[in-house]
């Protein structure tokens, strides 16, 4: 059975989106889903980086709208990464090259807790984008679908995913 988790919120005083969930797989197994773009493919958008760990940029596409640009600016394995990409929704297609200026960022943090572990999602930075308050709203479900289909993923496939076979 999969957990079931609040959903996503949204300050829109401090431009922020925020989601804990907890998920029945090990810190290991989790860590690994949002940090190898193979299987970061597998639960969000086909994930493609130029190499792994800090300073590694890419791509994750969505159906519909594109590739995204996205770099990995900091991680603390296996307890934080931050992610910074060009997604703005409100503002059309996104940029063709990641834009530092115009990006969001967002951090998992990873908490083994009994039972699994517990994940914060943040993302802020949102007075960058072209409408704040519209892709607050935006991101606020997106945060909700992804982090379930995540949910759904490591406790399907954690054993496998910490041991590396899947």
């Amino acid at each position: 059975m999969t957990t079931k988790n609040p959903d996503a919120t949204l300050d829109p005083e401090s431009l922020t989106v925020t989601r804990t969930i907890a998920i029945a797989a090990s810190q290991d197994a989790v860590w690994r889903a949002v940090t190898e773009p193979e299987l970061i493919s597998r639960w969000f958008g086909l994930t493609e980086l130029d190499g792994s760990g800090e300073g590694a940029r890419g791509t994750m596409t969505f159906e519909g709208y594109g590739a995204v640009p996205l770099a990995a600016v900091a991680l603390d394995p296996p307890h934080a990464v931050t992610y910074r990409w060009n997604n703005d929704d409100a503002g059309g297609a996104p940029p063709e090259e990641y834009d530092d200026e115009h990006a969001t960022e967002f951090t998992f943090t990873l908490r083994s807790v009994d039972g699994g572990t517990e994940l914060t999602v943040v993302e802020r930075l949102f007075e960058v984008t072209s409408d704040p308050a519209a892709n607050l709203g935006f991101h606020r479900l997106g945060w909700t679908s992804e982090l379930d289909k995540l949910v759904v993923f490591a406790e399907s496939e954690g054993v496998a995913i910490a041991e590396g076979a899947a």
